[in-house]
């Protein structure tokens, strides 16, 4: 480098061009590094050569450049900008709501409908009338039908259950009827699915002896009977209280 000589094989400094500044110096200058004891660094102690000082100032020169306090400066922790994700605004949907309609008066003024169920169709208590009403569509019209079951207050067993289509001209018409103790129906995939429970001599109302279930599909502008399934209930459960078994492991292969 220009202007720097070596006076000496044993211990001399390197001075830097004719201000007699000390490389040691320059260092504390730039850096103002400091020795233990609290006295700045006089020089650099060469090892016999010049080249040994001039690899010393290099190596120190290097460190003040990153502008830290020593031979390491490893800085603050940089810190990575956290990613946040924007909730994406949920769609509106466009399903269209299902048009409600009042069951009770679907009965009370079906003429299809029994007069004695008519007559004894009322409220419980207050305004709740022993009504339930499932929607769905059973005839593959651009509506929902209504599936309506009419029960009684004080053991909730069906009376009579109806299917209502709705027409064009926005009225409800009776498509399908039947009337017998024991009777629900409900919507099943598109299928009519209507359960009656059996009852013999000596059965109490819950505990019944076995259930019919019939599945009616709409075909050729009628339900027609599609599958039938006969269940007999175990006569000896269900008479006395004990608690649920031990639960068992599954049997591996």
């Amino acid at each position: 480098m220009r202007g720097l000589t070596g006076s000496g094989e044993h211990g001399d400094t390197a001075t830097t061009g004719s201000s007699g500044t000390t490389a040691g110096d320059t260092a504390t200058g730039r850096c103002g590094a400091t020795r233990s004891d609290g006295r700045r660094l006089t020089g650099w102690a060469a090892s016999g050569t010049t080249l040994v000082g001039l690899a010393a100032l290099a190596l120190l020169t290097v460190s003040c450049s990153t502008g830290g306090t020593g031979t390491r400066d490893e800085g603050p922790a940089g810190t990575q900008p956290v990613a946040q994700v924007t909730p994406s605004a949920t769609a509106p949907s466009r399903a269209k709501p299902t048009p409600r309609v009042d069951p009770v008066q679907l009965v009370k003024r079906d003429s299809r409908v029994s007069e004695r169920v008519r007559t004894d169709l009322k409220p419980c208590t207050g305004s709740e009338y022993p009504v339930d009403s499932s929607y769905g569509r059973l005839t593959g019209g651009s509506a929902p039908d209504v599936v309506v079951n009419v029960m009684t207050c004080g053991d909730a067993v069906g009376v009579g259950t109806y299917v209502y289509h709705r027409q064009s001209n926005g009225t409800y018409k009776n498509i399908f009827t039947t009337e017998q103790p024991a009777v629900y129906g409900t919507i099943d995939r598109g299928d009519l699915v209507v359960t009656t429970q059996v009852y013999e001599k000596k059965d109490s109302v819950a505990y019944p002896s076995g259930e019919e279930v019939v599945t009616y599909r709409w075909a050729d502008n009628r339900f027609a009977e599609h599958d039938r399934v006969h269940n007999d209930f175990n006569r000896a459960v269900g008479n006395g209280e004990g608690e649920f078994p031990e639960p068992t492991e599954p049997t591996k292969n």
